[in-house]
């Protein structure tokens, strides 16, 4: 696991839909001229065919010249060896063209949802954003690659062969010329509820997938409580919406195809019928009549594809649209254009009259989590924030490294403002271990290097030691290389915790923000990998959030925050001689410990 720069990605997503599709077509635009350059030639011996049939039958059967009849047909048959290899090449290389486009789209969605803000992570389900990354981005494929290749070889065998057939006998042209427009029509009137019906199907597609990610996320959850029937109820409504959604879809395309397929099985007829009557009529031959079924013949399959095109622009469009509203989604926070990287960092944090309010879900008036807040952090210092659940706590320390950007007042680090600080150089400055760990599903060694990607195998070894991790992974058959499970399912959550702490060792940031780290902990875990924590603490500013007194009365300072402002402020000698807040709580928590 190594860092790697990430790209810088120039498009304006801002232009018109179709402008920003193309735009991926020109990295690759070789790949491009070749395949359409393989279906034009393809093209041309299939419109060539018939004119070269009907020569034949003008001239070379009547004047018995057989041996020139067959040799023309024996280069047929190499041309159509040469038209066997071009579709390889246009069904291979064309198809890497559309892989092509199909990572650069990727890689660019990928970068641009890092870059999004954690509120629209709060908003957006992982599996319905799983579902645009592979789903729709499949669909997107599917458009760029047989959408225009489907389109040109259909247009270029239909109009070639129309022009042909008008020099061959005019009237019998124009009936099939006054046919396609009809046809084109009928496009026109299916396309509409083909939209609506695919961009459903894609909505409908997301919800499911989201379910199904929700559902195998929280399965040991689910057969704790025993909730599998209610689980299956949420899936069962989720895939019984995507049924009806993808049935108006088919029942779309149903009308669609029925549709093609009378008009390509009519237009022989009226050939058959107008060319019959042109024949008694003594303005046409039967050579003519052969000529012309072979262009009917000819017609059938870019006809198909003209049908196939729409599905697939259909699907496609949908699926960039989707792509396209999340390339348009700006993030919150991003760097001033004169953020500068944090240098020398000494650790001093400032708070500045801090206000802050989640954005509401609905149309409400957005809550004010955090009214007012002052408070500063001398270098090196430890402060404790404690209080009761959902008055303010974990939102404040989630604006130090910028997850969220104050409404009101202002964070500094050293006297510089966190908005004049560029992001990464803020984070990459600041540990946090919070409550919930998340650990990758790679080897331990890989989930302790994430703290530091170039760290080499002593480096990790000497975080796992300080922090007291080491001697339990020696203790496991595979050592570092063991595998932790989904999310470290296979360690326990001690061990997971010190995992984490042994990642912010090799980080070895100057400020620490422990979020409730220990409070999912029994007590005698807690007090194993407390020597951890205040080994970790050394030499830092760290900010610690407890539910359990018992663990921060060491600390320099303790702030209680209450409804979004702080209550109380100083040591814990000092707050249990006010005898207010603060020691009701101690009290209540010294309580609990002993009835456990």
């Amino acid at each position: 696991m190594r860092d790697r720069e990430l790209p810088v990605n120039h498009k304006d997503y801002s232009q018109p839909i179709m402008k920003v599709f193309l735009s991926y077509f020109r990295p690759h635009w070789k790949l491009f001229a070749l395949d359409l350059s393989c279906a034009l030639v393809a093209s041309l011996i299939d419109l060539a065919f018939p004119l070269v049939a009907r020569h034949g039958m003008y001239h070379l059967l009547p004047d018995r010249a057989f041996e020139a009849f067959f040799m023309v047909m024996a280069v047929f048959v190499v041309a159509f060896l040469l038209k066997a290899l071009l579709q390889f090449i246009i069904t291979y290389w064309g198809h890497m063209f559309g892989v092509r486009v199909e990572a650069d789209l990727r890689e660019d969605l990928f970068v641009h949802i890092q870059s999004l803000d954690f509120e629209f992570f709060d908003r957006n389900r992982t599996g319905q954003l799983l579902s645009r990354m592979t789903g729709d981005l499949f669909e997107i494929t599917e458009l760029s690659h047989h959408g225009p290749e489907d389109l040109f070889i259909a247009s270029v065998t239909i109009i070639g062969a129309i022009i042909i057939m008008f020099t061959i006998q005019w009237k019998l042209a124009l009936l099939i010329l006054i046919l396609i427009p009809l046809f084109l029509l009928i496009v026109l009137l299916c396309r509409r509820n083909m939209i609506l019906t695919s961009r459903q199907v894609k909505v409908k597609l997301a919800e499911i997938n989201g379910e199904i990610e929700s559902g195998l996320s929280g399965i040991r959850t689910s057969k704790a409580f025993a909730n599998e029937r209610t689980d299956y109820g949420k899936f069962a409504e989720a895939n019984e919406q995507f049924k009806t959604a993808k049935c108006d879809n088919y029942k779309a395309f149903g009308r669609f195809n029925s549709s093609l397929e009378y008009f390509m099985s009519i237009m022989p007829v009226a050939v058959m019928a107008f060319g019959g009557w042109l024949i008694m009529r003594d303005q046409m031959n039967y050579a003519d009549m052969i000529t012309f079924y072979l262009y009917i013949s000819t017609f059938i399959n870019p006809i198909r594809k003209l049908g196939n095109f729409m599905e697939i622009f259909m699907n496609g469009w949908a699926g960039l649209t989707r792509f396209i509203g999340i390339m348009r989604t700006k993030p919150q926070v991003v760097d001033a254009p004169d953020a500068q990287p944090l240098q020398d960092v000494q650790g001093r944090i400032d708070m500045e009259g801090v206000w802050f309010a989640y954005e509401p879900a609905d149309e409400d008036a957005p809550q004010d989590v955090l009214r007012g807040i002052d408070l500063h952090v001398r270098p090196g210092e430890t402060v404790a924030i404690v209080g009761p659940s959902g008055g303010g706590k974990t939102t404040l320390c989630q604006l130090i490294p910028r997850f969220y950007d104050v409404d009101g007042g202002s964070i500094s680090i050293d006297g510089t403002d966190v908005r004049q600080i560029a992001c990464q150089s803020l984070r990459k400055n600041i540990g946090i271990v919070q409550q919930d760990v998340f650990l990758f599903a790679d080897t331990i060694a890989e989930n302790i290097r994430y703290g530091n990607p170039e760290a080499d195998e002593a480096q990790i070894r000497e975080a796992a030691k300080a922090a007291e991790i080491f001697d339990d992974i020696a203790a496991m058959p595979e050592g570092f290389d063991t595998y932790v499970g989904e999310r470290g399912v296979r360690l326990s959550g001690g061990q997971k915790q010190r995992v984490s702490i042994a990642r912010i060792f090799l980080k070895n940031p100057p400020i620490l923000i422990l979020d409730e780290a220990t409070s999912a902990l029994d007590t005698v875990t807690e007090s194993r990998i407390q020597g951890a924590f205040d080994k970790l603490a050394e030499g830092r500013t760290t900010i610690i959030i407890a539910h359990r007194l018992s663990t921060i009365r060491n600390a320099d300072r303790i702030v209680l925050i209450d409804d979004g402002q702080i209550r109380e402020e100083g040591t814990h000698e000092e707050l249990m001689r006010r005898n207010g807040r603060y020691a009701e709580l101690t009290r209540y928590s010294e309580t609990s410990v002993r009835q456990r």
